[in-house]
């Protein structure tokens, strides 16, 4: 957890709720399929567990988020543009959402699927 002080209290900010941001705003970024475990252990976990941060890792340092994304891209589309514009979206949406600044965002992919045409 991320403590922050004001002057009323104290602030707590999980890792589990900057997954849970990271996750819906790599979703909803164009070119995503969806969300992968980072290794077969994990993702035989999250699978039983149904855990909506599948395929997110945040990593604290003392003032800023590192955030790892696990994604399945649509077959067809660029790449690394794809990869550009998640990055700079779930950035985005965690630093307006949380306050916290975001170091990096790395992203990794681990697949790519052709979607349903029909």
């Amino acid at each position: 957890m991320n403590p922050s002080d004001n002057p009323i209290g104290s602030i707590y900010i999980s890792h589990r709720s900057i997954a849970s941001i990271a996750s819906q705003s790599a979703l909803e970024s164009y070119g995503i399929v969806g969300l992968a475990s980072k290794n077969l252990a994990s993702g035989l976990s999250h699978v039983l567990t149904k855990d909506p941060i599948l395929g997110v890792d945040v990593f604290f340092d003392n003032t800023s988020v590192t955030i790892d994304l696990y994604l399945i891209i649509e077959y067809g589309t660029r790449i690394k543009s794809v990869a550009d514009n998640v990055s700079e979206f779930v950035k985005y949406q965690i630093e307006k959402t949380t306050g916290l600044t975001v170091k990096e965002v790395n992203v990794h992919v681990r697949g790519l699927r052709i979607s349903n045409t029909d």
